[in-house]
């Protein structure tokens, strides 16, 4: 039997001026294509000279594009000073190049890096423009303060309850109007039940006697002390996160100078609370011209902080992904799909880091709790597969509302609590009707003013 002799066909050059950088804390090894120098794979130290010398060797080689790994944060001066000289950087996630065994030495990494990035085979990972990578900066940065906040106010509440006062127990945050009064008053010298109690706020839901009896304890010193240092502590984080927030100001003011002011005015806000930790200057108007004219805090589940952090992760430029399907696959909100020999092996979203995607998952359980059509949506699905899937759907249905609205301008409009509780009723009884005119019956309803099914 005559045998067919295959030929192998060499893969296309995609990218002919590319180079590949294995990214390292001290050194950075980079190979450029054999054959543009005499010493086509270079270490350079990771000092910002040698950056500056790194830069000018690949553009006297005639280098344009780079791939390189996100190693850390190692990659990020690199990643800067290259992108500021010109040349188009892929930062490479590194699950799509250490496929191969084998490849054990810095030298060897680079070239593997070079040679796919010149075959077109690896994929850069997403990064917003440079303004709004700023205030992505900063907003993470606030995120950080918050969090280290926070510890301190469990480090009050440590040192009250071994003085034995009770004070979370009659109010709900001690970093309110009532609690921080009385923590400053006991910091400063004060012991009388009857004096603190009288810091309560009429705001406050419990009753004086109930804060008084819940402020007699054991003053001993050294708990005093560690009081006193962890309100200084929050007060500290408190200033910083008030100078993270003028930042934030700023740079959303230099980001909305070239941008035409909306002629629709903002509509009015769904709700006028403000929730704690939020950012204490107008964040919806300057969003709203950010986005082109789009209140993106109409959509249940966002407010304009979350929006705000939303727009600095993803940033305002919907078009790099093509559809609503692929943004939510980058968010890995979408179903997972490993099939093999046509059987689905796993359905699974993989599981990510993505800091939009764990914002999202938040704001599909606060969704969840209201009135809404997204929050039925979200209760239906919880009692049948679970509250965990309810997160990622409710999740992903926020998302591609988010998407739609930067992308294709739509409104979101509210077609109530009742939308989805509906349309599953309408499945259900057609499912009904089908299987009855399968086996030879008639459905018939048993209030035919309140449902016209025959």
């Amino acid at each position: 039997m005559a045998t067919t002799k295959r030929t192998s066909t060499p893969l296309p050059i995609i990218h002919r001026h590319a180079a590949g950088i294995d990214i390292g804390s001290t050194f950075h090894v980079v190979a450029v294509p054999p054959g543009r120098d005499e010493e086509p794979v270079r270490t350079f130290r990771s000092f910002t000279c040698d950056l500056h010398r790194l830069a000018d060797w690949l553009g006297s080689v005639g280098i344009t594009t780079i791939a390189m790994e996100s190693t850390s944060i190692y990659w990020v001066p690199v990643y800067e000073i290259l992108e500021a000289r010109g040349f188009e950087v892929f930062l490479v996630n590194a699950r799509d190049a250490k496929n191969v065994p084998g490849r054990k030495t810095d030298v060897n990494d680079a070239q593997w890096i070079q040679q796919l990035h010149e075959y077109g085979l690896l994929r850069g990972s997403f990064r917003p423009q440079e303004r709004i990578a700023a205030l992505r900066a900063y907003l993470r940065h606030r995120e950080r303060l918050v969090e280290y906040g926070a510890s301190h106010v469990q480090h009050m509440q440590k040192s009250l309850m071994q003085m034995n006062l009770q004070l979370h127990h009659v109010v709900s945050d001690i970093t309110g109007a009532t609690g921080m009064k009385i923590i400053r008053a006991i910091v400063g010298g004060e012991r009388s039940a009857t004096i603190l109690a009288e810091f309560r706020d009429v705001r406050c839901k419990a009753s004086p006697e109930s804060i008084r009896e819940a402020l007699t304890g054991n003053y001993r010193p050294e708990h005093v002390f560690a009081l006193r240092q962890a309100v200084e502590l929050y007060d500290l984080y408190q200033a910083k996160i008030h100078d993270c927030d003028v930042e934030i100001e700023r740079t959303l003011a230099t980001l909305n100078e070239e941008r035409p002011v909306p002629t629709a005015p903002l509509p009015k806000p769904r709700t006028r609370s403000h929730p704690k930790n939020e950012p204490d200057f107008e964040i919806r108007s300057a969003l709203y011209t950010l986005v082109g004219g789009i209140d993106l805090t109409q959509i249940h589940g966002l407010g304009p902080y979350a929006v705000l952090r939303l727009v600095g992760e993803c940033g305002t430029d919907m078009t790099r992904w093509p559809t609503a399907k692929h943004f939510t696959s980058w968010l890995t909100l979408a179903p997972g799909c490993k099939i093999s020999g046509g059987k689905v092996l796993s359905s699974r979203t993989r599981r990510s880091a993505n800091r939009a995607t764990a914002l999202l998952r938040l704001c599909a359980v606060t969704v969840g709790k209201t009135a809404t059509a997204l929050g039925a949506f979200f209760r239906r699905l919880a009692a049948r597969a679970g509250k965990s899937k309810a997160v990622t759907a409710t999740a992903r249905k926020i998302a591609v509302l988010f998407y739609n609205a930067l992308r294709h301008g739509a409104s979101y409009v509210d077609p109530g609590a009742n939308y989805y509780e509906e349309r599953f009723r309408r499945r259900t009884l057609d499912n009904l009707r089908r299987r009855a005119d399968a086996l030879g019956f008639k459905l018939v309803a048993a209030n035919p003013a309140a449902e016209g099914v025959s």
